[in-house]
């Protein structure tokens, strides 16, 4: 190793220590109780500034993409999401519901994903694909579940760091800082979590469809409808992008479930 290289890692090393000490002494760096995982985590983002960062997301999505506005898919979405907002851990946000018609190159899509502050979209494809109600609560609450369990905030976190976060939540609308900010934080997003926050919030479906008076077994169908649709696409499937293999979520839930298992549960596909 290089002299240059090892001083430059000891800076980044004392530059990383001092923002910490400072994050704590502002505080900024809390330890706090996460309803969704049932964990200790650190966050420097409160939940208020991830309610503006939010609300900014979401003008810039429902700008670049078409959003629905029939009246059948709105009440359709509600009436199912409401049930479970009902029963869901974190109630100290208020949650909005969209239908995205087209994405960005005009095309409809089979996809779902949630932002920070409450903000879930289901695309149009997935929402005529599932026609049962039982099957779209599974995919309401888990993409609720990824706003429960902060996972959104932890990934921004990591990848962001507190500062920039800061300017993609507060900054000017016209300032190019601000423009960038978001762009950047809602491509971290729409990237995917770590597989361990995609089981939790399969889990945490689970137990929101339950309580919500959905069957809770649903989301084993609704997932291997999923994957079959997959195979019917020649580009990549949004929807399984991100997410851990089709046989390990499907294992989690029953687990979950406390349902048996079979040979075919350990076999990734």
């Amino acid at each position: 190793m290089s002299s240059e290289t090892s001083l430059y890692i000891r800076l980044r090393l004392i530059n990383t220590i001092l923002l910490v000490f400072f994050l704590f002494l502002s505080g900024c760096f809390n330890t706090e109780y996460n309803v969704g995982t049932h964990k200790q985590d650190f966050f420097i983002y409160s939940t208020e500034r991830e309610v503006i960062l939010g609300s900014n997301l979401a003008k810039k999505i429902n700008k670049e993409y078409k959003i629905s506005t029939n009246p059948y898919d709105i009440e359709r979405i509600n009436k199912i999401a409401n049930k479970i907002v009902e029963v869901i851990d974190r109630k100290e946000l208020s949650y909005y519901f969209y239908v995205i018609l087209e994405d960005e190159r005009g095309e409809e899509q089979i996809n779902a994903f949630s932002i920070p502050g409450g903000h879930v979209y289901v695309c149009k494809g997935l929402l005529n694909l599932l026609d049962d109600d039982d099957d779209l609560a599974f995919v309401l609450a888990h993409e609720i579940a990824h706003i429960v369990s902060r996972h959104h905030i932890k990934r921004l976190q990591a990848a962001m760091g507190y500062n920039f976060l800061v300017i993609a939540s507060v900054g000017a609308q016209a300032d190019p800082q601000f423009s960038r900010g978001l762009s950047f934080a809602l491509a971290q997003i729409l990237m995917g979590y770590s597989r361990e926050d995609e089981l939790n919030a399969d889990e945490l479906a689970v137990k929101y469809c339950k309580q919500a008076g959905f069957d809770p077994i649903a989301g084993i169908e609704t997932l291997e409808t999923l994957h079959d649709e997959s195979k019917k696409k020649i580009q990549p499937f949004l929807y399984f992008r991100t997410h851990p293999y089709l046989a390990q979520r499907i294992r989690n839930i029953k687990e979950t479930l406390h349902l048996p298992l079979g040979v075919d549960d350990y076999i990734n596909f």
